[in-house]
């Protein structure tokens, strides 16, 4: 055999046509040569030359190995084979009878290094023939399992700044990693992705059955009773019309079931069919971040192999994809998350594990019709914004809070929520009262102190309607003492154009249907709404006693809605709180929180009264 051959040259073997049927004496005597080669194999693993990471699947014929070519490939990379058949019918014959043997040998391994993790004393590899090059990682690897939670740490973040090790022993971290310190490299933003191990085979799909069939029966084995209304309604209609991406969106309390039915894998399928439809992406994203607020549940999600793709999604320069993979992997990161981030609420920044401290919290609320992305892009320029602005944040960002503040201020963590508005109750998706300002509120409150909010000090940023929601939040935390700190540690708050005295909206026509089924937010928005009345007293009522610092944005330029009608949604004196600066500023309703540029007026006013009103607390 020619020595300069490789070893992979030698062990990747994939003839899957050896025949199963009794074996002849040539075929016996041909395996006797491949269990040697396993068992041989099996012994450079524990002398440390080399860590197994592939099946011998089949054997064409017989070889020999020369060991310098051994010794000369020990410091290369692994050998991976993803396409492993879980076809029963290949389950025995001389493939079967090698993984048998393959995966002895991978217990010796797993012994050998259970007697490093093990030896609490003196030199944990006296026993264990184990060369230098490969004592870093193994100690590492025992340190990432420490009793104490300060070394752990520590080890994660050597692992992922670990940039200049050979292939192999990113592997070796990928094979032997507990899902703790897994899902610290995920969250770690410099880490290489040979840190992740490939998602493990699919199973195959029922005989006669279709990606979509198998979900419809999924939704409908989850129960129907004792449900919210909305849930019922988005279940019922996802499995009228077979829509993935409603089910997607909603169904978060059936957790247990949808574990236990197989559901991890069917929406891996989903993921991996729709690689080319970030839509359906991000709404599998979500559901596995709703899973991911059930810790009972993060060990099924790191053996499904999620915790790999979600570390991939976390780079993608797409901003709303790695904030969902960013969602995702801190509410299964238990190390150094206590918040938990529940459906809609997404940290815009720190996405990773940082060793900055966090000393404040602004959080972005949008209006009608917003999102938690969206409303807070760059404005639009006249022309279109090319595939390549998109990509390159300095010429074009799709969330300027990420991009933008971050980076000004990186002691900060930035939080932007999502609810669902409509304008005319055709499009409702949920039963009336859940639209009302009052439910959302309350809603939303609890899911930013589950989140943390209130533990240091706040700033609340918000658009159009997403005001009076934050006025309504602070009002109703002002009468519960396990919502003082909310109340305590608010530092200020800024207006985008928050109809604070009702809005002309709700008296335009804008077409016939919206004239005739005006939605509820509509009406709450009216300029003689008594809930909106009521509800501007009872915020200038505390607001003035707290002294918070408050800075108001106001358009001045009127909205286009088609070609025909033109809105000034809110006029100057409705966007007046009554305290804190009034400011106009020459654009229309739904650019007013989007500024041009960084250097903008509207985005250095923002960032002055941010610096400013949380200068003694970022100081500290």
């Amino acid at each position: 055999m020619d020595s300069k051959m490789s070893l992979a040259a030698y062990c990747v073997i994939c003839c899957r046509r050896i025949g199963t049927s009794a074996a002849s004496p040539q075929s016996l005597a041909r395996w006797r040569e491949i269990r040697n080669i396993i068992k041989f194999t099996g012994s450079l693993i524990l002398g440390g030359s080399l860590f197994l990471t592939y099946e011998v699947l089949a054997l064409k014929k017989s070889l020999t190995l020369d060991t310098q070519v051994v010794e000369r490939e020990k410091m290369k990379s692994y050998i991976y084979v993803h396409g492993v058949s879980l076809d029963k019918r290949e389950n025995h014959g001389f493939a079967y009878e090698a993984r048998k043997e393959v995966h002895k040998a991978v217990r010796k391994v797993l012994a050998a290094s259970a007697k490093i993790f093990r030896s609490p004393f003196a030199d944990p590899f006296s026993t264990v023939d184990v060369e230098d090059h490969e004592c870093a990682v193994w100690l590492l690897l025992r340190k990432s399992r420490s009793g104490d939670r300060t070394a752990r740490l520590e080890a994660v973040q050597e692992m992922s700044g670990a940039h200049h090790w050979q292939d192999y022993q990113y592997r070796i971290i990928a094979q032997a990693c507990d899902p703790r310190t897994l899902i610290g490299l995920a969250r770690s933003k410099e880490s290489d992705l040979r840190f992740f191990l490939p998602p493990p085979p699919l199973p195959s799909l029922k005989e006669d059955s279709s990606i979509e069939e198998e979900l419809r029966q999924l939704l409908a084995s989850l129960p129907q009773t004792d449900l919210d209304e909305c849930i019922q309604y988005f279940t019922a209609l996802a499995l009228n019309e077979s829509s993935q991406s409603l089910a997607a969106q909603k169904i978060s309390t059936h957790c247990d079931k949808i574990e236990a039915n197989g559901g991890l894998q069917l929406l891996q399928r989903l993921y991996r069919l729709h690689k080319d439809c970030p839509k359906v992406q991000r709404n599998i994203l979500r559901v596995v971040g709703n899973m991911a607020l059930n810790e009972h549940l993060h060990a099924a999600i790191v053996r499904s192999g999620w915790v790999s793709l979600m570390a991939e999604a976390l780079k993608s320069h797409h901003i709303m994809e790695a904030s969902h993979a960013a969602r995702t992997l801190a509410n299964l990161d238990r190390e150094t998350v206590q918040e938990k981030y529940q459906d809609g609420v997404y940290v815009l920044h720190p996405q990773c594990r940082t060793s900055q401290p966090i000393k404040a919290d602004v959080l972005f609320i949008h209006g009608l019709m917003g999102a938690a992305f969206k409303t807070w892009r760059q404005q639009d320029s006249e022309r279109a914004v090319s595939e390549e602005a998109l990509e390159d944040e300095d010429r074009y960002t799709t969330c300027w809070p990420k991009t933008w503040l971050a980076r000004d201020c990186p002691a900060l963590r930035i939080i932007s929520v999502e609810y669902d508005t409509s304008l005319s109750d055709w499009r409702a998706r949920c039963p009336t009262e859940r639209k009302s300002i009052a439910f959302r509120s309350d809603e939303l409150l609890r899911k930013l102190r589950a989140a943390g909010v209130g533990d240091r000090p706040v700033i609340w940023v918000s658009h159009s309607m997403g005001g009076l929601l934050v006025k309504k939040m602070l009002v109703e935390a002002s009468k519960k003492p396990e919502m003082s700190t909310v109340i305590n540690n608010t530092r200020g708050m800024i207006f985008y154009s928050v109809p604070h005295h009702g809005s002309h909206l709700a008296e335009y026509s804008v077409n016939v249907r919206y004239l005739l089924f005006p939605s509820l937010e509509v009406k709450e928005l009216s300029k003689d709404s008594p809930a909106l009345k009521t509800l501007q007293d009872d915020f200038l009522e505390f607001a003035k006693d707290k002294n918070f610092q408050v800075l108001n944005f106001v358009e001045t330029l009127p909205t286009y809605i088609g070609s025909m009608i033109k809105l000034h949604i809110v006029p100057v004196e409705s966007a007046d709180l009554g305290i804190g600066d009034v400011i106009p500023v020459d654009v229309n309703h739904l650019n007013i929180c989007k500024p041009k540029r960084k250097d903008a007026f509207l985005y250095q006013r923002t960032l002055q009264f941010i610096r400013e009103t949380l200068a003694k607390d970022l100081e500290n």
